[in-house]
């Protein structure tokens, strides 16, 4: 894995941020869900408001994937914990190490943190991430359901009365 290099990443790279998610959702079948601009990353990523963090992975000075994370709080552990929302790495760029450099990366900057958890999700149909991560010593917990309001059930709730 020596042959990645990992860091950071900057304002500047919100344009191929944006690809990757882009090529995320392709992968995912979800393409027509990408609602966010560079302009929203630059905001949500960049800002002194941002709340979520951005590494990019690079190979030869080319960007070849990327993580999105942001801190979560367990109460039972009195921690914080890390949770990924994305992780992607290039089609061409697959099975060469760099999605463990990515996941080794934040499992590093949590326990450097003091993080309880390094947490994520996946799609039940993604059966090579799924053996990916088994692979790695990661467990699903499918003892719990992720719960979602969104779109205009978001709105109308936080309308009600």
């Amino acid at each position: 894995m020596s042959d990645f290099t990992l860091r950071v990443a900057t304002s500047d790279d919100s344009q191929q941020i944006l690809a990757f998610i882009t090529e995320l959702a392709i992968y995912e079948k979800a393409e027509h869900e990408v609602e966010s601009s560079v302009e929203d990353i630059k905001r949500t990523l960049f800002s002194e408001e941002a709340t979520a963090h951005c590494v990019i992975c690079e190979r030869g000075g080319a960007a070849v994937g990327f993580a999105v994370y942001f801190y979560n709080y367990s109460t039972w552990q009195g921690k914080n914990g890390l949770y990924l929302e994305d992780l992607y790495v290039s089609l061409q760029h697959r099975g060469s190490g760099a999605g463990k450099a990515l996941l080794k990366y934040l499992a590093q900057h949590a326990v450097a943190n003091d993080c309880g958890r390094f947490e994520w999700s996946v799609l039940d149909w993604n059966e090579p991430a799924i053996r990916f991560y088994e692979s790695i010593g990661a467990k699903p917990q499918s003892e719990w359901i992720k719960y979602r309001l969104d779109g205009e059930a978001l709105t109308s709730f936080a309308e009600s009365e």
